[in-house]
């Protein structure tokens, strides 16, 4: 095979450090609930959240839910994309976890508190049954990307935090990822 394409054997440079990655956390737990709120509340034109469940931002910050209608009512685009409850995905993420159906019902309990926002001018909420390999919480240009590790609960994987910036293109491959799975996710009717 080399001998046929050489190039193969020419080793790619390795850059030590993105110019996009801001901080990187052994775990999410590391993160104070306020990070994930400071950062959607200095968001100006989109807020974007793609979950299971992630219960702990409204455990964290009971008025998470009037921040974001804030920041719909000034001009910012908000959309949550949170697990099916009933997906298959859902289901064996919990068994992975040893959670058992933990993760289901933390998916309902999810959208009972996201469910006041519908109707909300700017603010739209979807399901998803996506094999969930990272969650993101996106603020305009910045992102925190909470890894997924096989049989490890999100609070104990690590998180990276990105910064959009010129010729990087880590940013854009998770905002990519966002948009596949709001594309193929179903929006959550009002009641």
């Amino acid at each position: 095979m080399l001998a046929l394409w050489p190039s193969l054997r020419q080793p790619r440079t390795a850059r030590a450090i993105s110019p996009e990655l801001v901080a990187l956390y052994e775990q999410r737990a590391d993160l104070p609930g306020s990070a994930f709120v400071d950062l959607l509340g200095k968001a100006t034109k989109n807020i974007d959240v793609l979950v299971y469940a992630a219960v702990f931002l409204h455990e964290a910050y009971p008025r998470l839910n009037e921040l974001l209608r804030e920041r719909a009512t000034e001009g910012c685009v908000v959309r949550i994309a949170l697990g099916d409850a009933e997906s298959e995905n859902v289901r064996q993420r919990g068994e992975e976890e040893k959670f058992g159906d933990g993760i289901e019902s933390r998916c309902r309990l999810a959208l009972m508190h996201y469910r006041p926002l519908l109707g909300t001018p700017g603010i739209e909420i979807r399901t998803h049954g996506t094999t969930l390999y990272n969650s993101l919480y996106r603020a305009d240009d910045q992102m925190l990307v909470n890894a997924h590790v096989w049989g490890v609960n999100a609070f104990g994987a690590p998180v990276w935090h990105l910064r959009r910036a010129g010729t990087g293109t880590l940013f854009g491959t998770y905002a990519a990822s966002f948009e596949a799975v709001w594309n193929a996710a179903q929006p959550v009717e009002r009641s």
